[in-house]
């Protein structure tokens, strides 16, 4: 009898940033995957066709097996569809709409794709009794805390942009889906993540391309605003090693079980964790470091401070570090140096 080739992993969001890097870590380690993207406009889409034309050549290399599917999440009938034909048993749900600011004129694409994408998501999960789903929240949910470094027990209710809102309703949609039907579940909030392939819309994209194009950087509140820039290398490691730790239900649920409970633990099989590089910096000196990279001086103009910004964001990763012995493994300038490398070496890309 032959035997029936392995389960898949699916993917979803594959030709997104994180999503090419976890794709490409899952083959590398002879996984079977599954990509799922829409392909969205909200960053030009050649990038995205470029990062799934690298997959591609990579599974060809490897031998590796890698399908594309291309659906709306939240179309119910073509996800429903997708689980149906692959059964796939894990699932790494990073499809989203991004950006801070691009919610304050579009909130419906934010509620279709992350509110209705992952109620679909969540259900097909159940449906198709998945072994673990790994989901990305995002260090926005943390909203304008002044406690830092932001530990999994802050309170995490008082979002100061709509994007950060929908993370945190997939966070506690999430979490009822782990208590009501036993599907495991971790929500990764992921820290300001950066390098090759990444987003043209974030601060280390746009600043390069800038200073390599002898343009004005806009640089809002001074550039005072810190944030904890992670590789994306070492974000992808985090969100693999989690994937083989699926969280498991701790008892069935009593009273006491309730009252014990905390906004980072749960009687259900639900974990959430922090990934960062646990180093913040801020943006002048990310301007400073991405000079030296570049060996060009920057044109700065100033601007005042954004609508749903934050001053800081800090991660505290102690509860990663102990669950799976990671630790951020990319310096930010070693890590800056690498991009400015890459951008070099890919100006077609956009």
């Amino acid at each position: 009898m032959t035997a029936s080739p392995p389960s898949p992993v699916l993917v979803t969001g594959a030709a997104g940033f994180i999503g090419m890097l976890v794709c490409e870590r899952l083959l590398r380690r002879g996984d079977a995957v599954v990509g799922l993207d829409s392909f969205t406009d909200y960053y030009p889409i050649t990038l995205k066709h470029a990062r799934l034309a690298a997959l591609n050549r990579l599974a060809a290399e490897l031998g590796g097996r890698f399908t594309f599917v291309q659906a709306d999440l939240a179309d119910p009938e073509a996800i429903s569809g997708l689980f149906a034909h692959h059964r796939p048993r894990r699932v790494v749900h990073l499809a989203a709409q991004a950006g801070v600011r691009y919610a304050l004129e579009h909130p419906m694409a934010y509620a279709g794709s992350n509110l209705t994408g992952t109620t679909v998501i969540l259900e097909n999960c159940r449906r198709h009794q998945v072994e673990h789903l790994v989901m990305a929240s995002s260090s926005s949910v943390y909203g304008g805390s002044q406690r830092v470094p932001f530990t999994e027990s802050d309170p995490a209710d008082h979002p100061v942009s709509f994007y950060a809102a929908t993370k945190r309703s997939n966070e506690m949609m999430a979490h009822s889906y782990a208590h009501l039907f036993g599907l495991p579940i971790t929500a990764l909030r992921y820290f300001t993540v950066y390098g090759p392939w990444g987003r043209p819309d974030m601060a280390v994209w746009k600043f390069t391309d800038a200073l390599l194009q002898g343009r004005e950087i806009e640089v809002f509140a001074g550039g005072l605003l810190s944030r904890d820039f992670t590789y994306g290398e070492d974000i992808a490691d985090a969100t693999i090693r989690l994937l083989d730790q699926p969280p498991g239900r701790t008892v069935s649920p009593s009273p006491a079980d309730w009252r014990a409970s905390g906004p980072d633990t749960s009687w259900a099989p639900f974990e959430v964790y922090n990934v960062g590089r646990s180093d913040p910096v801020s943006v002048n000196e990310l301007i400073a470091l991405l000079e030296d990279a570049t060996g060009v001086r920057a044109k700065r103009r100033e601007a005042p401070m954004q609508p749903g910004d934050v001053e800081r964001t800090y991660a505290n990763t102690d509860k990663l570090r102990a669950a799976t012995g990671f630790e951020p493994r990319v310096p930010l300038a070693e890590g800056l140096a690498r991009f400015v490398a890459w951008r070099r070496a890919h100006p077609d890309v956009l």
